[in-house]
């Protein structure tokens, strides 16, 4: 069932709204002539030192057609790969595996799977997507790398934000807090596809390995309609051993994507 896969690939399906809501407006807002890149540095002070992380979450899937409750139970090997289970009531509905040259993942109430690159699911969903964005959204830091764009710099709200707008047409915009320049939020937006993606932040939990947001927001509006995605990390451990178990069910069809 769809909404099995967008749980699993939340990130993919997420990122592949192509989504970007409009450029947030606000009166109180004070434009700075260009970004300080202390403010970018500071950020990425706060990146988290990790070899392996595992979290088991609850998450709630909400469409203009049915919602879902499930657990989600996340393993990452830091750059290496990334595995999601989703059960509902113990039971494993989806499962997916991502390395930075694959994605895989099957679903059983349709006994679906899909194997392929990035580069053809880029294709398929009409956005570019790699490791690094999933892992990133998984993690609370941004999708992009913001020591490698321009940005222009404002306060909105008490929160700095860094928007690139160099294409008319596709924006992205960035939110820190001005006391430890943790990523709130994030706003992709692409107005002529009437397409918007907002990804909020919350619930920073401290590790000794750094600080991670325990809880994610997900929103994504598109001519289809809207999606909502909560997640919510009730278990969150580091750097133990961790098994990346998946093999696709026998019996299962696979999907071809063109």
């Amino acid at each position: 069932m769809k909404k099995y896969i967008a749980v699993v690939l939340m990130a993919i399906f997420m990122i592949s709204c192509k989504s970007k809501a409009v450029a947030v407006q606000n009166s109180n807002s004070e434009v700075v002539a260009k970004t300080d890149n202390k403010v970018i540095e500071k950020h990425y002070d706060n990146k988290l030192n990790f070899s392996t992380l595992y979290i088991k979450a609850n998450a709630r899937y909400v469409d203009e057609k049915q919602s879902q409750n499930v657990t989600a139970e996340i393993k990452i090997k830091k750059d290496e790969q990334i595995l999601v289970s989703v059960r509902f009531l113990g039971i494993t509905m989806a499962k997916a595996l991502i390395t930075p040259t694959a994605v895989s993942y099957y679903e059983k109430i349709n006994g679906t799977y899909y194997e392929g690159d990035f580069t053809s699911l880029s294709k398929w969903l009409g956005t570019e997507l790699d490791y690094s964005k999933v892992q990133n959204l998984l993690v609370g830091e941004a999708l992009d790398d913001l020591r490698k764009g321009k940005y222009t710099q404002t306060i909105v709200e008490n929160l700095i934000r860094l928007e690139d707008g160099k294409d008319n047409n596709l924006k992205k915009a960035f939110f820190l807090d001005a006391e430890k320049y943790l990523l709130q939020k994030e706003e992709i937006s692409q107005t002529e596809e009437n397409r918007m993606l907002e990804i909020k932040y919350s619930d920073n939990k401290v590790f000794d390995q750094g600080i991670l947001p325990a809880s994610i927001e997900i929103n994504a509006i598109q001519p289809k309609g809207r999606t909502d995605i909560n997640l919510n990390y009730n278990t969150i451990s580091f750097n133990e051993e961790l098994s990346f178990p998946y093999s696709v069910p026998s019996g299962y069809k696979k999907i071809i994507i063109k």
